[in-house]
């Protein structure tokens, strides 16, 4: 088998970009958002796909055409606070966006704890190499968490499915020789510990 190749899969798969929208994708499914209207569900999700995806890969294809960071991947610590900057900005304003819609309170906290953990991650990378993708893991493990316990939806399957995903993850990305095993952990209880003080407390 060519476990550099599902290595790479499972790095673009999770990719901290994507983490957002398949979340949103099963908060509007499986919790008492499914009874939003089609309409309001596609209006949330687009509004996650534009700020979690859309603009920040334009920034990113800007920046790498501008020679501020030399692949797409921003695999140089130096290289990331310029995109996480741009990151926070982004979940910044989609929380905002959020709260027009009263009832999406809980949709707010989400991309406020986006903007938290991605706001450690500038910081922390001004010294040291965090993994991204395991601090996005470990907020979505964290919000699954918070919503079993508030009782929104039963997440107990998500929630095992997005565990089982964060162990995968951390193994490739250790297998691809892009972190090592305290820039992975760090990564992820960071993401944890972060998204679930924001939820809780912001």
């Amino acid at each position: 088998m060519n476990y550099r190749k599902i290595a790479n899969t499972l790095s673009w798969v999770l990719h901290p970009f994507l983490l957002p929208v398949y979340l949103m994708a099963v908060l509007l499914t499986m919790t008492t958002f499914a009874h939003y209207s089609t309409q309001m569900k596609f209006y949330l999700m687009w509004v996650v796909a534009l700020y979690a995806i859309v603009i920040p890969f334009l920034v990113l294809g800007v920046l790498h055409s501008l020679g501020r960071i030399s692949s797409f991947k921003v695999d140089n610590r130096r290289e990331r606070w310029l995109p996480l900057a741009v990151g926070i900005v982004c979940y910044i304003l989609c929380a905002i966006t959020f709260a027009k819609i009263p009832s999406a309170i809980f949709l707010r906290k989400f991309m406020v704890a986006a903007a938290c953990c991605e706001a450690m991650c500038l910081v922390v990378s001004l010294w040291w190499k965090i993994s991204l993708h395991l601090t996005g893991m470990g907020a979505v493990v964290a919000l699954l968490v918070v919503m079993n316990i508030v009782g929104v939806g039963n997440m107990l399957i998500p929630l095992m499915v997005a565990i089982l995903a964060a162990g995968a993850l951390a193994s490739a990305r250790l297998y691809l020789g892009c972190h090592n095993g305290a820039q992975v952990l760090a990564g992820f209880c960071g993401g944890f510990v972060v998204a679930m003080l924001a939820v809780l407390f912001l």
